[in-house]
């Protein structure tokens, strides 16, 4: 048992990487640690890593460098994708301590009296070898929790290491999903996202057997009888594992709210080819479209890679105009950055990092332009909203089901509460605002109400 020593966690990357880290960091107050802020001095600092692009591996050096500044006698610790891909590398950079693997990451506690100033450590299997699910949810938030129901990742996607870091697709049991989300509402949090590596394949088991146990859908069947949780949303889910079935549950489901995030990458057949995605465009048109014709007012997110090698200005404004024309609310915009040991990287007609920058600012304004039209599209409409616990200078926020943020002045009374009001209008930050603090006071929410 530690006596009073400090352990702070910084993370990079996805709300993956923040739910596990939110785990280990229980581990560690389980067995006597006192969590800390990173940015104040602590006796441990571990910093769990990403690598989908190169900035990621940028941005790791950086945290790295605050830490040593911050107390330089501490121990570092890293963890994640990036220690998983990069473990040797990675201990040769001065003031890393310790680097753990992906099986290896969630025993931290179990490592810290190997720990040797004068000897960087590293503990890391084979890629091939991790086979084992390792549940994990985050309740740093009050208000909402990230739920991880499936890890891993069968798919080779020709740009993409997360398969090299995470290993095959694996899922947690309905039994164990279940009795964490008790854990999760026993905390009094209200909404609870669903994620993984490729939570449309949930099901897989461990140690290599492919069995389907149970569907996605089995799944979101099961939560939607979950008492004393009000939402759930589900996290980003591949096109051709998003069935019609899904959607028309959604579409009459309790607690499921209306908003999909839906990978696209690229809106040209011929790069989506070079990608090794498992659709194309017209796939992806039609699950928008029959989205939309199951359920009003439905958020639905987009990813989008620009910049892969081969992508021509005819390619990228296909994709543009594609995106223009298609019934979506907003755009998540990667740059596309070569990652060691993927097909990609080795593939000739590179698109020049200028012309990566330009593409990706063009579809930023984009996304900006689709968010501001689906805000309008919710003026002088009731939805429900899930304030956060924040006074934010003295204001509160809150998101809709459907994934509107909305801003109101601070009232401790609205803070973790899910209420009824009607849009009102969008301010100069791109808020949605509500004029009448009275015409919600009175359409307080219990979590079996529906958010309908």
């Amino acid at each position: 048992m530690s006596i009073n020593k400090k352990v702070a966690f910084h993370t990079l990357g996805c709300k993956l990487n923040f739910t596990e880290t939110s785990t280990i960091s229980r581990s560690f107050t389980n067995s006597g640690y006192i969590l800390t802020d990173f940015s104040k001095k602590a006796d441990f600092y571990v910093i769990n890593t990403c690598s989908v692009t190169d900035n990621a591996d940028k941005k790791f050096k950086n945290i790295l460098n605050r830490a040593k500044k911050l107390n330089p006698n501490a121990f570092n610790i890293v963890i994640g994708c990036y220690a998983q891909l990069k473990p040797t590398q990675i201990s040769e950079i001065p003031g890393v301590d310790l680097v753990l693997g992906a099986n290896e990451k969630f025993n931290v506690v179990e490592y810290l009296d190997l720990l040797d100033k004068n000897n960087s450590r590293v503990y890391s299997c084979d890629i091939n070898d991790i086979h084992k699910y390792e549940s994990s949810y985050s309740v740093d938030d009050r208000t909402r929790s990230f739920l991880k129901v499936q890890d891993g990742c069968d798919y080779k996607c020709s740009y993409c290491t997360i398969p090299l870091a995470r290993g095959i697709s694996r899922s947690d049991s309905l039994e164990n999903i279940k009795k964490n989300v008790a854990e999760i509402s026993s905390k009094n949090v209200k909404e609870i996202i669903l994620t993984g590596v490729n939570i449309g394949d949930y099901g897989k088991g461990e140690f290599g057997n492919k069995k389907h146990e149970s569907t996605f859908l089995d799944l979101i069947k099961e939560l939607d009888l979950t008492k004393n949780i009000s939402r759930f949303r589900i996290s980003s889910i591949e096109p051709n594992l998003l069935k019609d079935t899904i959607i028309n549950f959604v579409s009459q489901s309790r607690l499921f709210v209306p908003h999909f995030h839906i990978p696209l990458q690229s809106g040209s057949n011929k790069i989506l080819g070079l990608m090794k995605r498992r659709y194309r465009r017209e796939l992806y048109t039609e699950r928008i479209k029959y989205i939309h014709s199951k359920i009003n007012d439905a958020c639905i997110g987009v990813d989008v890679i620009v910049g892969f090698p081969g992508e021509t200005d005819e390619d990228f404004q296909g994709t543009y105009n594609f995106l223009l024309n298609l019934n979506i609310s907003y755009l998540h915009v990667f740059t596309y950055s070569e990652r060691d040991n993927t097909e990609a990287s080795l593939m000739d007609n590179v698109v020049p990092i200028n012309i990566r920058n330009q593409r990706s600012k063009m579809l930023r304004s984009l996304s900006e332009k689709k968010r501001r039209s689906f805000y309008n599209s919710q003026i002088n409409k009731r939805r429900s909203i899930l304030f956060e616990s924040e006074n934010k200078y003295g204001y509160i926020h809150g998101y809709t089901d459907n994934y509107v943020k909305v801003k109101i002045p601070w009232d401790p009374k609205f803070s973790n509460k899910l209420i009824s009001a009607k849009m009102e209008y969008i301010d100069e930050e791109g808020f949605m605002r509500i004029k009448k603090k009275s015409q919600i006071t009175k359409k307080l929410l219990s979590y079996s109400d529906s958010y309908r």
